[in-house]
């Protein structure tokens, strides 16, 4: 994830780019941690896994966390130029084999030998090893998530009979990382009217959108609105997706939804032959049937 980032802000020429797809993945962390992993000792970065299935401990801790870690490290030893030197020492030492955490932290240690004591002030064992959200949360750039907290707040605050201020401008003035976020920003609100589901959809076409990510969180606002016209295309999105953090929050929103409830376990039945064994488990414990 940290690479990927690193990928992005090289091809857009972007750090706030880079630091806006991090506050995303924060947010998405936060969710993971706190709701699906409830602070459990899966949410460690080197969780113990003796006697585990795998499987089980699967989530995007080791992703985002481990981000969050790496970006922290980068602010700390000498900002981004500083640390791809590192990286690609790292690369360069360890390509092609398979090493643990201690021999990633020997080599930290061993790389930025003048900074050990900054290093120590990290606790990097606190980090291996605390349940939870990071230790430390890094100041991101948040200037684009600015005019998706805006539209937000406005969805949010405005009444049903006081939707006529927005435009299809308000989403086309956005990119499609804003729209994302814009979207996940509502996710965490009360549930919108179906009045206000329906006029959004009427303005932005958001049905119509074939971007996943997109897709994702706004199937995810109609089922907060317990919009039943909607359940057939949640469940087209999940049948077509084979990835976790797609299908398992879908089909949890849905299990939530007492009406919707029998149709996503029925379609889970129908489809299970299809999907990665791993998914599959994973759901049949979301939807409670194992």
């Amino acid at each position: 994830m940290f690479v990927e980032r690193k990928i992005t802000k090289a091809l857009h020429d972007s750090e706030v780019l880079r630091q806006f797809r991090a506050l995303a993945g924060f947010k998405e962390l936060k969710e993971e941690i706190e709701v699906v992993l409830k602070n459990g000792p899966y949410t460690r970065l080197i969780p113990d896994l003796k006697g585990v299935d795998p499987d089980d401990a699967f989530s995007i801790v080791p992703y985002e966390k481990g981000f969050t870690l790496l970006f922290y490290l980068e602010t700390l030893l000498g900002g981004p130029e500083v640390f791809e030197k590192f990286l690609r020492a790292y690369i360069e030492r360890f390509k092609q084999q398979s090493i643990d955490s201690d021999q990633w932290k020997e080599f930290l240690y061993s790389y930025f030998q003048d900074k050990r004591e900054v290093l120590d002030g990290v606790e990097l064992d606190k980090w291996f090893y605390s349940e939870g959200m990071p230790p430390v949360i890094p100041k991101y750039d948040d200037s684009l998530a600015v005019p998706c907290k805006q539209l937000c707040q406005r969805w949010s605050t405005s009444g049903d009979n006081d939707l006529d201020q927005f435009t299809p401008s308000d989403l086309t003035s956005l990119t499609s990382v804003q729209v994302v976020e814009f979207l996940a920003l509502l996710v965490e609100q009360p549930p919108l009217s179906l009045n206000k589901v329906q006029k959004m959809n009427e303005l932005y076409k958001l049905n119509d959108v074939k971007n996943s990510e997109v897709r994702f969180r706004w199937l995810r606002l109609c089922i907060k609105a317990q919009w039943k016209e909607a359940i057939p295309r949640v469940l087209d999105f999940v049948n077509e997706q084979g990835r976790m953090k797609f299908v398992r929050p879908l089909y949890r929103d849905l299990y939530g939804w007492e009406d919707a409830r029998p149709t996503a376990i029925e379609n889970f039945k129908k489809h299970r032959g299809e999907m990665h064994n791993t998914t599959a488990t994973m759901l049949a414990k979301d939807l409670k049937l194992i």
